[in-house]
């Protein structure tokens, strides 16, 4: 499930997806517009920052600005930077995979095997999708090619 800081994080990319290049953004502005709390969404940009997404300048014409152009910025990346790991759950995970207590044989777990096509699922959709195009609402072309594999 995407977490508060997860959807936060996201809106803010949107957000500055929809600047003009070369324009800048300070936080409260952002968090004005998207309806988010300042403090939660500075340690946000900062973790975005340090991850690559964002860059930042101080003083008059500062604020923040998407550190590379937002076609070039998957979905998938910036919630695994916020949230972790895609997978419903841990031992579906291939990056944090983590056994289950009450499981005795992860491999013929029919939960985690489930779980494992939910993970891929997902992260086939996120991981293929642009920042720009979540921003601009285009979808249709990163699922049409998964419904034709499902049917």
């Amino acid at each position: 499930m995407l977490t508060k800081k997860g959807k936060y994080g996201l809106k803010a990319m949107v957000d500055l997806a929809q600047l003009q290049p070369g324009e800048t953004a300070f936080i409260t502005d952002i968090a004005v517009r998207n309806n988010l709390p300042k403090k939660f969404l500075d340690t946000i940009m900062l973790e975005l920052r340090n991850a690559g997404f964002l860059r930042s300048k101080k003083g008059p014409g500062g604020g923040y600005s998407l550190a590379r152009p937002a076609a070039e910025i998957r979905v998938g990346q910036v919630i695994r930077t916020l949230d972790g790991p895609l997978a419903p759950i841990r031992c579906a995970s291939r990056t944090a995979f983590e056994a289950c207590d009450d499981c005795r044989d992860p491999e013929t777990c029919q939960v985690r095997r489930s779980m494992v096509v939910v993970r891929d699922a997902i992260a086939g959709i996120l991981d293929n999708m642009t920042l720009e195009q979540f921003a601009a609402g285009e979808k249709e072309e990163i699922v049409a090619p998964l419904r034709s594999e499902a049917g």
